[in-house]
C-alpha cells in the first residue's frame, strides 16, 4: 500500500484528534484518571486547576525531541500538529456542548472508545497524540510490540500513581475500565503487518 496523500492525512488528523478530544472531555467531566499523557494532563488539571488544554500541551512537550530523534521529522511534525489540534478541541468542546451530568461509567466506556479510535486513526497515518504514544509506536515499529498491551502496562502505573497522589481511590475502578476499553481498541485493531501506510 502506498503512502497516504496529503488530504488523506489532514482529514485523518482532524478526525482522530476530534474523537480523542471528545473522549478526553468525557474523562474530565466524569472525574476520571487515565493513562499516558492524557492521564498526566488530567492529574495536573485536578491537582492545580490548570486549564486542561494547556495541561495536555505541557505534558506532551518533553517527548517532542524523542519523537524527532527516533521517529523522524514527518512523524514529529504530525504529532505536534495533532497535540495542538487536540488541545484546541479540548478547549472548545465544553464551550459549545453542555454536559449537565456524565456518570463515571459512561465516561469510562464512551471516553475510552473515542480516545482509542482517535489514536488508532492517527497511528494509521503515522501520527500520534505524543507522549507515551511516541514510545509505544516506536516499540511497535522497532520490535513489533503490541501497542495496546504495552500502553496498558504503562497506563496501569500512571493510574495507580495518580490515585495515590490525589488520595482518591474512588476514581480508580472506572478509570481502569476506561484505560482497558481504550487499549482493547488498540490491541485488537493495530497489529504488526495488518496495516502498512508507507511501504
Amino acid at each position: 500500500m502506498g503512502r497516504h496523500k496529503l488530504h488523506d492525512d489532514l482529514q485523518a488528523m482532524l478526525t482522530g484528534t476530534l474523537l480523542a478530544a471528545f473522549g478526553i472531555v468525557l474523562f474530565n467531566e466524569g472525574g476520571l484518571l487515565a493513562g499516558g499523557t492524557v492521564g498526566l494532563s488530567l492529574l495536573l488539571n485536578y491537582s492545580t486547576g490548570l486549564e486542561l488544554s494547556l495541561s495536555f500541551v505541557l505534558a506532551n512537550a518533553p517527548f517532542y525531541a524523542l519523537a524527532c530523534w527516533r521517529m523522524g521529522r514527518e512523524f514529529t511534525f504530525k504529532t505536534i500538529t495533532c497535540v495542538s489540534l487536540t488541545a484546541l478541541f479540548v478547549h472548545v468542546l465544553p464551550r459549545v456542548m453542555v454536559f449537565s451530568h456524565v456518570s463515571p461509567l459512561a465516561a469510562a466506556v464512551f471516553g475510552g472508545l473515542l480516545v482509542g479510535v482517535g489514536i488508532l486513526v492517527l497511528f494509521r497515518h503515522t501520527a500520534s497524540l505524543g507522549g507515551l504514544n511516541v514510545l509505544v509506536l516506536y516499540a511497535h515499529k522497532r520490535w513489533g510490540a503490541s501497542p495496546g498491551r504495552l500502553q496498558l502496562a504503562l497506563d496501569a502505573a500512571i493510574l495507580l500513581g495518580g490515585a495515590l497522589a490525589l488520595g482518591d481511590f474512588r476514581r480508580l475502578l472506572p478509570s481502569i475500565l476506561a484505560v482497558t476499553v481504550l487499549n482493547m481498541v488498540l490491541a485488537f485493531n493495530h497489529r504488526p503487518g495488518r496495516y502498512s501506510p508507507a511501504t
